[in-house]
């Protein structure tokens, strides 16, 4: 999914820096209207990922207090889980933290077109 991110947002980039000054107004509408579906595509991708990493936050949580209240026997394999449950956390975080990040550099670059499409409504 990063790869695509990033594929995505460097080709609008390119056509931003590159293209879009010369290419008819019909075109650079078209790579708006794509842009766009894409941009909606990644905000669910983001909220999944969000509600993803809450579920795992709260079963670190959960896995965390389980260790104060169970027996000792079953400390070694509640420290394992624990360790577990925090290790999925930190990557989900990342990857999240990465999504919300594009997206929001995706709302610049679409703001960009729209300004050139429509330079008197200029956000």
């Amino acid at each position: 999914m990063k790869k695509y991110v990033q594929q995505t947002m460097d080709a609008v980039q390119k056509y931003i820096d590159e293209q879009m000054k010369n290419a008819p107004e019909d075109k650079t509408r078209d790579v708006l209207a794509e842009f766009e579906t894409k941009i909606s595509y990644f905000q669910h991708e983001r909220l999944i990922h969000l509600m993803v990493t809450l579920a795992f936050a709260a079963f670190l949580l959960f896995s965390i207090f389980c260790l104060f209240v169970l027996p000792v026997e079953f400390l070694v394999a509640g420290i394992l889980l624990t360790l577990i449950f925090f290790g999925l956390t930190i990557g989900y975080v990342m990857h999240y933290y990465f999504l919300e990040n594009s997206v929001q550099k995706m709302y610049l670059m679409r703001d960009d077109i729209r300004s050139f499409l429509e330079p008197d409504k200029a956000v």
